[in-house]
């Protein structure tokens, strides 16, 4: 047997071969693809964290002076080009052995202090895009748009409109909305729309800016720490306020494996065991951590192993974060680099659970 499954992927998919547990897996040989094939079954695999960006509402923005900092400046950065050229997004996804990537907008296009005059629109804007978008190549992209969670009726109305309307599959949004946290009972409105269409809400941190001067000076812990841990508090937050009690079908992919939170579920147990504060739900925190979906964008097997064994490999979904510079440049290999997984267990991770979740029939 090679010496890693990785290691082994990484010099053999361009071969079209590759090997999965204890039985074969090949890679039909094709001068722009290697389809992976699972035990012999041949596995669709799905991106669920990658990003798009939308220039044209920038017309809509300009004359607000919060939508400079909001997205200004990065729609005249380098990294714009990457976010809305498709044929670079499709070599990429080639290279990578990717069949399917589910887009989501790039966080910094959620501007929460739109007023409705201006919200409306621009939302709606941003999901016919993303709708356009995806029809270029319907057979490799699947589209996720945006609401105005701020004007919680409104957003009942996006999100209705992005998914029986334009055909999105649910929509991305950020952790908080102003100072307010996402899962207050005030956007109930939303997420009841949201639960009972059966659409999936992709769930991205801005990184933590309530972290200011401590996240200064080297390590770009703002990156590096803020945005796991605004997932963090995201996360708990619908954990401890009773927001999965009042939306227990509700579907919620966190990216970057849930941020800290499945490592760490036990010292939550432990406050609930112990402190009335803590005890505001049903269950313990832990019993909640199956009722979210994950990426798998933690950055080594081993994380990835332990986050499986704390949530199940039935609620992983790919995700590379792309364009950017920290994204996985081997999501398969990820998968594949972790030890015994069964041949299920890794079909669910690579794709399997992802185009059920999305409802999406091959």
């Amino acid at each position: 047997m090679p010496t890693s499954r990785r290691k082994f992927l990484s010099s053999s998919l361009s071969a079209g071969i590759a090997l999965c547990g204890c039985q074969t897996v090949t890679a039909q040989s094709n001068a722009r693809r290697a389809p992976v094939v699972i035990g012999g079954q041949r596995v669709t695999t799905v991106d669920m964290h990658a990003h798009l960006l939308v220039p044209d509402v920038w017309p809509l923005l300009e004359p607000y002076e919060q939508a400079e900092a909001d997205i200004g400046g990065f729609l005249r950065s380098p990294m714009a080009e990457r976010l809305t050229s498709i044929e670079q997004r499709l070599e990429t996804m080639d290279r990578q052995a990717i069949d399917i990537q589910v887009l989501t907008l790039h966080f910094q296009h959620q501007h929460d202090w739109a007023e409705v005059e201006l919200a409306q629109p621009l939302v709606r804007l941003l999901n016919e895009q993303m709708a356009e978008e995806v029809a270029r190549s319907p057979e490799r992209l699947i589209g996720m748009g945006a609401v105005s969670l701020q004007h919680p009726e409104l957003a009942a109305e996006q999100v209705t409109y992005a998914v029986r309307e334009l055909g999105l599959r649910g929509i991305m949004m950020t952790t908080t909305i102003g100072d307010e946290e996402i899962s207050a009972e005030r956007f109930d409105p939303f997420w009841r729309r949201a639960e009972q269409l059966g659409a999936v809400v992709f769930i991205h941190p801005e990184g933590f800016p309530q972290g200011g001067g401590r996240f200064a000076g080297a390590g770009a812990l703002g990156n590096t720490i803020g945005m796991p841990l605004d997932t963090t508090v995201a996360l708990s937050h619908m954990i401890f306020s009773g927001f999965l009690d009042r939306f227990p079908n509700i579907k919620i992919v966190a990216s970057h494996g849930g941020g800290f939170l499945p490592s760490y579920i036990g010292r939550s147990d432990n406050c609930h065991a112990r402190t009335a504060g803590c005890q505001q739900m049903q269950k313990r925190p832990s019993d909640y951590l199956r009722q979210f979906y994950y990426d798998t964008l933690v950055y080594s097997a081993d994380n990835l192993a332990h986050l499986i064994n704390e949530v199940g490999a039935d609620r992983l979904v790919l995700g590379t974060d792309y364009p950017f510079p920290i994204a996985s440049q081997d999501p398969v290999g990820d998968a594949l680099a972790v030890g015994n997984l069964s041949d299920d267990e890794l079909k669910a991770i690579l794709g399997g659970t992802a185009l059920s979740l999305l409802e999406v029939n091959l």
